[in-house]
């Protein structure tokens, strides 16, 4: 049976996928679309590219979403048996404090576990609520027998092994799917319904269209070098920023103006608007603070595009985080109104 957008979100925050190992999952998301017909090419830096040529091949699409996620590394094996984290992406200690992770060794082993501070027991130490939740006081607790580094080493870990966080994933009733780690996967669940429904339904796309799983994202680059000079526009399709000043909530499609970068396109964000507006998608423009996307980064990289960002509104973005349905089908109806859309020349 196939399955709902939001049951597809699930599906692919289950599988690990910390920026710098996605392998497993972009096996995954290929040898999902090749039931559907298409033929996806993974490039050397490890990403997916998938072309669906369409009318118009002279003035082409690129969109984006990202499956790589926030992760950390083994810095070191202590003494004691633990282990010292280096963080993957750009978010907080606190964020992961109590959450239990994966170490995923070399040799291909996987050991369980849970990230605390040294100073966890109350009954013991004094600084328990006050000490800093920083590299040095924050480290994983392995599920095994072992007192040393030694012990430790002897199971395989070593300085390098990736970590990843248990996305402990939940769909409620009410329709909100709360987990780590849908920034960014609830964008390529997205892409991949809708490309299932141009497979299935036969659709012919107005223009050629690259769709490109990157897998870097969280680190700042991703398909800003396989953009073909024929590509007009790049749309990145990632989260949308939710806090104090923000505009986006969890019930609409947000499209940024602006992050830290600076400015998205002015003429693609108002033919994006005018096509919420046509096909009443309720959507929010928002400008994200401290923020960064793939097409902020090909812009960056100097391509030679429109460029705009567009996303579901995402709570407690890099923590545990939680959307709701309504957002998913704002930002599921505004990717099929633009991909079948004309691009409007004279905005150029």
């Amino acid at each position: 049976m196939e399955k709902n957008t939001i049951e597809l979100v699930s599906e692919l925050t289950n599988i690990a996928s910390p920026t710098g190992n996605t392998f497993e999952i972009i096996a995954h998301i290929k040898k999902l679309v090749a039931k559907w017909g298409y033929d996806a090419k993974v490039n050397h830096k490890g990403s997916l590219i998938i072309t669906v040529k369409g009318q118009n091949h002279n003035e082409q699409r690129f969109v984006t979403a990202h499956v790589d996620t926030l992760g950390a590394m083994v810095r070191a094996v202590k003494p004691d048996g633990r282990l010292k984290l280096d963080l993957i992406g750009g978010f907080r200690f606190n964020a992961i404090e109590g959450e239990y992770c994966q170490i995923h060794t070399t040799n291909g082993k996987i050991y369980s576990g849970t990230i605390l501070m040294h100073q966890t027991s109350v009954h013991v130490y004094s600084d328990a609520g006050t000490a800093d939740r920083n590299q040095t006081n924050m480290e994983v607790r392995v599920d095994e027998k072992v007192q040393n580094d030694i012990e430790t080493k002897a199971l395989g870990i070593q300085v390098g092994d990736f970590i990843s966080f248990d996305p402990r994933t939940e769909i409620t009733a009410s329709g909100f799917i709360k987990s780590r780690h849908l920034d960014d996967k609830v964008s390529v669940a997205i892409l991949l319904q809708f490309l299932k429904k141009v497979s299935t339904e036969q659709i012919q796309l107005p223009h050629t269209t690259h769709f490109f799983i990157s897998n870097n994202e969280e680190i700042g680059y991703g398909g800003n070098s396989n953009i073909s000079d024929k590509v007009v526009d790049y749309l990145a399709v990632d989260m949308g920023a939710m806090g104090d000043d923000q505009q986006t909530d969890e019930y609409t499609v947000s499209i940024c103006v602006k992050d830290a970068s600076g400015p998205y396109h002015y003429e693609f964000r108002k033919e994006l608007t005018a096509l919420c507006e046509k096909n009443q998608i309720p959507y929010q423009l928002d400008i994200y603070p401290f923020y960064g996307s793939d097409a902020s980064a090909a812009m960056k990289a100097g391509a030679d595009v429109r460029h705009g960002l567009v996303g579901a509104g995402i709570e407690a973005s890099h923590a545990y985080e939680r959307t709701h349905q309504d957002s998913i089908d704002a930002t599921e109806r505004l990717i099929e109104a633009y991909l079948l859309s004309t691009i409007k020349s004279d905005n150029r």
